[in-house]
């Protein structure tokens, strides 16, 4: 089992939003890794998650039910979630194995997810920087 520093997949808090690069890992480090973010959405009050996938090289069949599941998670929690950064020769091989992630979003890159989780939400990164709130509201009362 790898140590927690050693994972190098920090879960950072942007605003409301939480991101996550993750790494190459074994399968039980990875299911944590998912846990904990589950985890981080009530702590951080998180209005959305993205999980960054483009350092991974293979999703394979656990990889993919492990990232749907805490998809699911998320949302069950109330936060949206968007994969992000899913390479091309993974894509092919997904569709090869008949994989998905369900109805989970998926997004070119992070910064096309965040804009994503900004339509979703009413939330409004650059408008918060400003001390301004997106019209419509967030959807969450705290």
């Amino acid at each position: 089992m790898f140590e927690r520093d050693s994972w190098n997949a920090p879960i950072q808090k942007r605003g409301r939003y939480l991101v996550a690069m993750l790494p190459v890992v074994p399968d039980d480090d990875f299911q944590q890794l998912c846990n904990e973010l589950v985890e981080r959405v009530g702590k951080d009050r998180s209005y959305g998650v993205v999980v960054d996938v483009s350092g991974l090289d293979v999703i394979d069949a656990f990889a993919a039910r492990t990232l749907s599941t805490m998809a699911q998670m998320v949302q069950l929690r109330g936060a949206k979630p968007v994969i992000v950064g899913i390479q091309p020769e993974v894509a092919l091989t997904m569709v090869r194995q008949g994989l998905s992630f369900g109805r989970t979003a998926t997004a070119l890159n992070l910064e096309v997810g965040l804009s994503y989780l900004d339509t979703q939400t009413g939330y409004s990164r650059s408008a918060l920087a400003q001390g301004v709130v997106a019209s419509g509201g967030l959807g969450r009362m705290w």
